[in-house]
């Protein structure tokens, strides 16, 4: 089993810049592709961004490339996801996900197998 705990969620203006970190327990964090997604109000879990399990190769949404920057360290079992030039649209809460699958990348929720709890995310105009 695999537990995934976010956190570096807040408040920010329009603009500004987040950094979303992820830490995981449980087993082998070099073993897996990570993703980041996430969830506003009313709205389905969207796909914001993968890392593949060496952290060679990145996948990120239309709406967020050029803005945000996902990352990981296997040796300190975390990844990590830079969000610059926030909008307000990027409200949302933010989740972790851990996926076994070897395929690159994983898009769909359902292609993840761990998911953490998730952390708010609100930018203001």
């Amino acid at each position: 089993q695999v537990q995934l705990v976010e956190s570096g969620g807040g408040l920010v203006q329009a603009g500004g810049s987040l950094r979303l970190s992820c830490a995981t327990s449980g087993r082998a964090f070099s073993g897996y592709a990570m993703g980041w997604f996430r969830q506003a109000p009313g709205k389905e879990r969207e796909f914001v961004a993968t890392i593949n399990w060496n952290g060679r190769n990145t996948y990120y949404a239309d709406s967020v490339k050029g803005r945000f920057t996902i990352s990981r360290d296997n040796r300190k079992n975390s990844v990590y996801l830079q969000m610059n030039s926030l909008k307000p649209e990027d409200t949302a809460v933010y989740y972790c996900a851990a996926g076994v699958l070897s395929r690159f990348p994983l898009l769909l929720r359902y292609e993840y197998d761990y998911w953490g709890q998730g952390t708010q995310v609100t930018v203001s105009s």
